[in-house]
């Protein structure tokens, strides 16, 4: 059995996290893994971000839309023929359609992960375990073309993200990202509270 994707990415720290941690984080490469959470968001824009958000939505980068305590699905889905999982999120605003924001994320090297959108701009983060949180610090920019990670730096346009995981109990945890720019401010950002509803599993069979 292979082991999850995250082990190699916390290294040491992957004994010290607690359950619910472990459980999101359990998927392994190569497979058909599967976890599901289901939580309540708050999502929060900048006037700035507000005029770009067709540009945004284009490109899959950011959800386009804002609001407080909206329910999401989060399924964290191992690829069978990848190294990558994916992050599928679904979005219940009120009065509007179920909004799917997609992405993939791979381990590139260290304590390296991208996350890769949907036009292939990705975002480069170092994750770890410390002070009883999963931090991920901005690691830059960059765009996936045929399997490697070409930098991007464009962290003057789009300023820092930065984002950390607290664990609350055996199956809830809280979330919040913040993107923020060195002369405008906080640009866009979320928090939430989320259950995992199904552990890591194999998605075809259950075993």
């Amino acid at each position: 059995m292979n082991n999850p994707i995250y082990k190699g990415i916390f290294g040491e720290s992957w004994d010290k996290l607690p359950d619910v941690m472990k459980q999101h984080y359990a998927h392994r490469p190569y497979s058909d893994d599967l976890c599901v959470a289901e939580g309540m968001m708050t999502i929060e824009s900048s006037p700035l971000i507000r005029i770009l958000k067709p540009l945004f939505r284009l490109m899959g980068t950011l959800v386009p839309y804002e609001g407080v305590d909206i329910p999401v699905t989060v399924h964290y889905r191992s690829m069978p023929q990848s190294e990558g999982y994916i992050l599928d999120r679904i979005f219940y605003f009120p009065g509007r359609k179920p909004y799917q924001y997609r992405s993939t994320m791979y381990a590139v090297q260290g304590r390296e992960m991208a996350e890769v959108m949907r036009a292939g701009l990705c975002w480069r983060t170092l994750i770890g375990w410390r002070n009883e949180k999963i931090s991920m610090e901005h690691n830059g920019f960059g765009f996936r073309i045929f399997g490697k990670i070409i930098p991007f730096p464009i962290d003057f346009l789009f300023g820092k993200v930065y984002a950390e995981e607290i664990p609350l109990s055996d199956d809830h945890f809280s979330i919040m990202m913040d993107i923020q720019h060195p002369w405008s401010g906080k640009l866009y950002g979320y928090h939430g509270t989320f259950k995992i509803t199904q552990k890591c599993k194999k998605e075809n069979n259950g075993r």
